[in-house]
């Protein structure tokens, strides 16, 4: 078992339960999925990119990605329905809180002048969306294996009612959330 995932069921849970006055332990707010997203523009001119991308995603989740299609087309973007944008990759159980671990302890403290994240990117619903400029701050991604740096979006979906929650839930699992 993960060790973040043993701390969360033997520290963070209890800790929730008393900081929000929770009696039943199903009330307790859990980390449903986490959701890593490399939306390309650049893959209607160039579909190596995709290739090349989703080979990246392979590496830091060890899971294989979903092709993104567009769902509309846009004139502005030259882009038409059905077209390839960009890759996903969701995950559940044991890989999701491997990723988690990894972001926390390895790759955020490997942004250059890091300061924390902002705890203004909740949805109003429980979940917490944070974008990431480069691949390279995970170490699985070697700097000349890549062919050109990409930013991601990570989604934790949570099972919290309200932001409040949540943001506690991702303080208590040591997500490194800025000073205001």
């Amino acid at each position: 078992m993960n060790a973040l995932k043993e701390k969360y069921r033997k520290d963070v849970a209890p800790a929730l339960m008393k900081e929000f006055g929770l009696t039943n332990v199903m009330q307790v707010p859990g980390l449903k999925k986490i959701i890593v997203n490399i939306g390309m523009g650049e893959a209607l001119d160039n579909p190596k990119a995709l290739e090349a991308a989703s080979g990246d995603l392979v590496k830091i989740t060890g899971q294989r990605p979903v092709i993104i299609k567009a769902k509309k087309s846009i004139a502005n973007f030259k882009l038409r329905e059905g077209r390839q944008i960009g890759v996903k990759v969701t995950l559940r159980g044991e890989k999701m809180w491997a990723l988690l671990d990894r972001l926390v302890n390895i790759a955020l403290p490997r942004v250059r002048d890091f300061r924390g994240v902002s705890e203004k990117s909740f949805d109003g619903r429980g979940n917490y969306t944070l974008g990431l400029k480069e691949q390279l701050i995970f170490p699985e991604i070697e700097f000349d294996s890549i062919d050109k740096v990409r930013g991601m979006e990570l989604t934790f979906v949570t099972s919290a009612p309200n932001d409040e929650q949540a943001l506690s839930l991702l303080k208590h699992l040591g997500m490194p959330f800025r000073k205001v």
